[in-house]
């Protein structure tokens, strides 16, 4: 296997067993995904999502969310330890928000685009060191998908049917090939995945 040059670019979201990322009542519908997303399998597959990145890209939805909620985390002594790893990463490491909105970051250690995903990686790419990690922003990886420019995927399958919304992998993305790195199966039936690029 081999990749494309410069930073590897990796992508982590939870999907139901239907291939959907929310359920069809819009972007708050998470329910159904709730019980799967801090299970021992889903602690340890966020772990393996952010060791190896030094830049997360965000879409502004999931940026306000996140860190309106992550940094409080980081600075509780009684959450997992897995859950203050991440919420350190996340408040300490480069940011970059895509945004049509937003004219300056009112986060630390960030900075807002508003330009196609494709260009701002392929920027990335060639500085610094470590993984590209697109942060469970699904408005960002489905344009770099389509580019071909994701090189891991990191699954998060829970076995529910949600019955709507929107896809991941939708009709028309260009045809590729990828290989098993890890697989985990939790108590609930949930199952982390890790799929590499072939090329």
């Amino acid at each position: 296997m081999t990749k494309q040059s410069g930073r590897r670019v990796t992508a982590n979201l939870a999907l139901s067993l239907d291939g959907h990322y929310h359920g069809p009542a819009g972007a708050h519908d998470f329910g159904a995904f709730v019980p799967y997303v801090t299970t021992e399998t889903a602690r340890n597959h966020l772990t393996r999502i952010w060791e190896g990145a030094t830049t997360a890209l965000l879409g502004r939805v999931n940026a306000e969310g996140f860190l309106g909620y992550w940094p409080s985390v980081a600075a509780d002594a009684n959450a997992d330890p897995r859950d203050r790893g991440y919420a350190k990463w996340l408040v300490d490491t480069e940011k970059v928000v895509f945004s049509t909105t937003l004219s300056e970051a009112p986060w630390e250690h960030t900075r807002v685009v508003n330009a196609p995903a494709a260009d701002v990686v392929a920027g990335l790419r060639g500085t610094g060191g470590g993984d590209i990690l697109v942060n469970s922003s699904a408005s960002i990886i489905k344009p770099l998908l389509s580019a071909d420019l994701v090189d891991r995927l990191y699954l998060l399958i829970c076995p529910e049917i949600v019955g709507g919304g929107p896809r991941l992998f939708d009709d028309g993305l260009p045809g590729s090939q990828w290989t098993l790195a890890h697989q985990e199966a939790g108590d609930l039936g949930e199952i982390a995945v890790v799929y590499d690029r072939v090329r």
